[in-house]
């Protein structure tokens, strides 16, 4: 259902503040100036797809301006892309200026200021969607801001019909489609951006490389964190989770799968390591990262074919269970066991997983 705002009823002394208000309201807090002296008029049509939300703005000369004092800490950090349909504007971000006219796309942080400046009526959608709901790193959508994204061939040639149809019938989707569409809006929005600052794509599999590299590195650094998940990863590397598992499809695991393989991994090789001061296996367990002992077990054992425990005697040939200090060591076979394919048993969860699982 549509949120319509105009100021059609609204008294002319009172246009401007409504106005002011009404896109503040729809949008991002900003200041609005209008650049004629007659009665203004404005129109902002608000409609919800899941988390990304689509207006068309439609009003008489004027500039808009997100000032710092209006960028605080509370405000939530969204992209936007404009989509010019008629008249011109002059965008200004991040020390750029481009000049905007009808077929023409741009893209904005909320989190930094911007300006558009309208010098006679115009119209535009306007598409804005959660940062972190993108996963492309800042440091590409900094480099996009501030220019214009021309739809004569490309890429952008491509969205461009799209999008218009989108906003024109973003009231017909059920939830389900609604939620399904923005997941499809927003690899169109990171796929128009790779485009933009990789356009021959060699640099976009580079950094995708080094961001994986650094994301498992930091699996192997926080094992031991029960907490750590696709969530907490992806907020680490200011990512979204559905582009961290994006990142791992041609991985041959997904994220969850790789820390449900890590774990008993080091517990494994901790486990048989041969010395007087080897740690109990309820401790190896807690600084890996398993809470639950009986979860550890099961774990464990799907992933080795036997318990902590006779791992440690296979692997070590002594067996520390009750054995007296003074005592020779019992004698054993020492018999190679190679970790099987999965780690977690029927039904069990390791409390981290990526899709479907």
């Amino acid at each position: 259902m549509s949120l319509v705002l105009t100021t059609a009823s609204v008294p002319d002394r009172d246009k401007v503040a409504y106005w002011n208000e009404a896109v503040s309201r729809t949008l991002v807090p900003m200041l609005v100036a209008p650049r004629g002296d007659g009665p203004f008029d404005g129109r902002i049509a608000t409609r919800r797809l899941g988390y990304l939300q689509v207006s068309t703005v439609e009003a008489d000369a004027e500039r808009l301006s997100r000032t710092p004092a209006l960028i605080t800490p509370s405000c939530e950090a969204l992209v936007a892309l404009g989509v010019q349909v008629s008249g011109t504007a002059t965008f200004v971000q991040d020390g750029r200026r481009a000049e905007v006219c009808a077929g023409d796309l741009v893209v904005y942080d909320t989190t930094r200021p911007y300006s558009f400046d309208c010098p006679r009526r115009f119209a535009t959608h306007v598409f804005q969607l959660p940062r972190r709901a993108l996963g492309v790193p800042d440091g590409d959508i900094r480099q996009v801001t501030g220019h214009v994204i021309g739809t004569g061939d490309g890429f952008g040639a491509m969205l461009l019909p799209f999008l218009a149809t989108l906003a024109s019938s973003a009231d017909d989707y059920p939830p389900a489609v609604a939620n399904r569409v923005a997941g499809n809006v927003v690899d169109l929005f990171a796929t128009l951006i790779a485009e933009q600052v990789h356009p021959d794509g060699t640099d976009a599999h580079t950094t995708r490389s080094h961001l994986l590299l650094r994301i498992r590195e930091h699996i192997d650094r926080n094992l031991g964190d029960p907490d750590l998940s696709p969530e907490s990863i992806a907020r680490t590397h200011r990512i979204s989770v559905r582009y961290l598992h994006r990142l791992f499809e041609g991985e041959g695991v997904t994220v969850g799968r790789l820390v449900q393989q890590r774990r008993p991994e080091e517990c494994g090789r901790e486990l048989a390591r041969r010395g007087r001061t080897a740690p109990t296996v309820s401790a190896v367990a807690q600084r890996w990262g398993f809470v639950s002992p009986a979860h550890f077990s099961r774990a464990f054992r799907a992933t080795y074919g036997v318990s902590p425990r006779e791992w440690r005697v296979l692997r070590t040939g002594q067996d520390r269970i009750g054995r007296s200090p003074a005592g020779p060591p019992t004698p054993t076979t020492t018999v190679a066991v190679r970790p099987t394919a999965g780690i977690a048993g029927p039904g069990e969860s390791a409390g981290i997983g990526g899709p479907g699982e």
